[in-house]
């Protein structure tokens, strides 16, 4: 929902809306990507990321969080599976100039899967990342066990992996928003059904895995918005309206989700949801 809300780790289960996917990659990158920041921040303050850091982050889209990372003076990769057109923006964000060594040096962009990262030369990893949030909707952590799989083994031995998931419903207002895609693609249904999260989601995941949990934490990461327009744009982005679009049509998607944002728009036109985000720290063995 990266991240933070697209289903990277989802199978693709019918048809792909015609979408300008570069249009996408940058409304992600300029209006979607940032709602989790107090996500990285209160991870990386936990772990102490710094100089002698050297992350791994799966799923890395437009590179936010690498960047973040970066300026904490961490040498930082980047793997992005499911869209090159958010890793070209990433590209831009974290290797600017590319005659400048050093960054390149501290600085690697994969297109493709954790193991097109490694690399003889590349010094084991000290943490992994996975900060996309799951618990959205049924099936969103498939994939995501073969992943840290391939991930993993280019870790240290009890190198931090961090997992992100939804909070409770009650407590994610973005949760009723989200709705929206559901009940306009029910002919679809399937891996995009609802369902309840559950407290040991990433526990779970971590296990299947073969990782150890070791802590957790909650972070507040309100979804802010200028206006309703951008509002909509932002969480288009994330592709968890895909199957609704593929259902009836963009415009009735834009109509019914700009509906469902209402209670959430303030008398400035701004629109705000409060949601709380919960990540796990496992280890790997």
């Amino acid at each position: 929902m990266t991240p933070t809300l697209v289903r990277q780790y989802l199978p693709h289960t019918g048809p792909v809306p015609r979408v300008d996917l570069g249009a996408r990659a940058r409304d992600w990158s300029e209006i979607q990507e940032r709602m989790l920041v107090p996500l990285h921040d209160a991870v990386y303050r936990r772990l102490e990321v710094g100089t002698g850091t050297r992350l791994l982050g799966l799923g890395c889209g437009s590179g936010l969080a690498l960047l973040t990372a970066a300026s904490r003076g961490a040498t930082v990769t980047g793997v992005e599976g499911f869209s090159p057109e958010r890793l070209a923006l990433a590209r831009v964000r974290l290797l600017p100039d590319v005659r400048a060594p050093r960054a390149r040096a501290r600085t690697r962009l994969v297109y493709g899967s954790p193991r097109d990262a490694a690399d003889a030369e590349t010094p084991a990893y000290t943490l992994v990342t996975a900060f996309e949030p799951i618990g959205c909707l049924a099936g969103d952590s498939e994939g995501l066990g073969d992943t840290l799989a391939a991930a993993t083994p280019l870790a240290v031995r009890g190198a931090p992996v961090v997992l992100a998931g939804w909070g409770p419903p009650e407590r994610c207002a973005t949760s009723s928003v989200l709705r929206v895609a559901t009940r306009l693609a029910d002919p679809l249904r399937g891996t995009g059904s609802p369902r309840p999260v559950l407290r040991d989601d990433l526990e779970v995941v971590a296990h299947r895995a073969g990782l150890r949990p070791d802590g957790s934490g909650r972070v507040a990461c309100p979804f802010g918005y200028a206006d309703v327009e951008s509002a909509v744009r932002g969480l288009l982005s994330t592709g968890l309206f895909d199957a609704a679009i593929v259902a009836t049509d963009q415009a009735q998607v834009d109509k019914e989700l700009a509906e469902a944002l209402h209670p959430y728009r303030r008398q400035d036109g701004t629109v705000w949801m409060p949601n709380v985000f919960r990540y796990l720290i496992a280890r790997t063995t």
